[in-house]
């Protein structure tokens, strides 16, 4: 038996689902190694705190790498990127033009 589910019980297909999840995983790698960037600059091992914060700027770099992909496949084909239209607030009618 597999994970894979096609979308069939989630709505999300595999491949959306794993860029999604890889964004996240990548994000939250960035915020823990933070954590740990710290506990070895409070141990004084400069070299390890550096380590750290290579593999936290190629988190970073994973991340922002999945959002950007996110949001190009997300829009979808022929879509166009949202306007900076101010939005009113719910229930109010629209004004006219």
């Amino acid at each position: 038996m597999t994970d894979s589910d096609n979308g069939r019980v989630t709505g999300t297909t595999d491949k959306d689902y794993n860029i999604i999840w890889f964004t996240e995983v990548c994000l939250s790698n960035a915020l823990r190694l933070e954590t740990y960037i710290s506990d070895a600059e409070r141990a004084g091992d400069s070299e390890l705190a550096e380590f750290f914060r290579k593999a936290q700027a190629e988190s970073r770099k994973g991340g922002e790498q999945g959002k950007a992909l996110l949001t190009s496949r997300l829009a979808g084909p022929g879509s166009s990127p949202p306007t900076s239209e101010p939005k009113e607030p719910p229930g109010q009618p629209r004004s006219a033009p």
